[in-house]
């Protein structure tokens, strides 16, 4: 099969094209600046329209997963055009080359669609979201949904993995990478996620693609909890020094973009539907304390 990855070179692209090499697939890793660790590597802006359709026509692709979007909650406050380009104008060139190849397309989405009024959201559950991130989120899923072409909109939570995208540790690494050099790790305990393991939402989402489920799923982490108690987990769970977290609220942190306090996601969909089933955490940490050097 051929498959097209925009954002390789990101945490999950690069997870994608790592499984999707091992299987055989010819595997087209798009990136726009950085490397990618895996597959053929495809110089890919998707803000271009010229450079998607040269992506697509050198690719072939059966399947698409369109990962590449800036995801810094607080850089698309601040760069509301670049966010906007990228994630909504990027998704709308990808979707329209797909729609024209007649590949299937799997656009990941974020649960920073929702409010986070009241958390355990599902897949019908109204969408409101509190930041620019979440808008452009919400709109690209409105462009993929009426684009024509066939798709899944996968919406997704706190992805985390052994492997730093682009020198930056997700929230795992950087936690692991603090404790264990006795660092204090201040960790806010009032917001509410439902972290990811990124090889479990892979197998999830291969699984989707190869069965060409449409429509939108929840592809997260089976277990809701705050951010401290995930930090807590994680220290525990790699017999770190867990007196080292200190609880803090959202209200302390600083932030410049407001985030919902519980957008952790309902999974009971993608548990009846796949074969894969979404981990909880403590299998997903089994997971990862197995990836990582001692």
């Amino acid at each position: 099969m051929n498959l097209l990855i925009t954002g390789a070179s990101g945490l999950l692209g690069g997870r994608i094209a790592e499984h999707a090499d091992s299987r055989g697939d010819s595997v087209f890793s798009g990136y726009l600046a950085h490397h990618p660790p895996f597959g053929y590597p495809l110089k890919l802006d998707v803000t271009s329209p010229q450079s998607v359709s040269e992506a697509f026509r050198r690719a072939r692709p059966d399947v698409v997963f369109h990962t590449a979007a800036i995801t810094g909650v607080d850089r698309c406050e601040l760069e509301r055009d670049l966010a906007t380009q990228v994630n909504v104008e990027g998704t709308r060139n990808v979707a329209d080359a797909a729609k024209n190849a007649g590949a299937f397309l799997v656009f990941l989405s974020s649960d920073y669609v929702f409010d986070g009024s009241k958390g355990l959201y599902r897949e019908e559950d109204e969408r409101n979201p509190v930041n620019f991130l979440g808008k452009t989120k919400a709109l690209a899923e409105d462009i993929v949904r009426s684009s024509g072409a066939r798709h899944l909109v996968a919406r997704t939570s706190f992805v985390f993995g052994s492997r730093a995208a682009k020198a930056e540790p997700n929230f795992a690494l950087w936690a692991i990478r603090k404790l264990k050099a006795h660092a204090p790790l201040r960790v806010v305990a009032d917001q509410f996620i439902t972290p990811t393991y990124d090889r479990n939402l892979v197998r999830m989402l291969f699984e989707a693609a190869d069965r060409r489920i449409e429509g939108t799923l929840h592809l997260a982490g089976a277990t809701r909890l705050s951010k401290y108690d995930f930090a807590f987990s994680i220290a525990k769970s790699f017999g770190l020094d867990w007196e080292l977290l200190i609880p803090s609220s959202m209200g302390e942190v600083g932030w410049v973009a407001k985030r919902p306090v519980d957008s952790s996601l309902d999974t009971s969909n993608a548990r009846a539907l796949l074969e894969n089933k979404p981990m909880e955490l403590s299998e997903s940490l089994k997971g990862l304390r197995g990836e990582m050097p001692d």
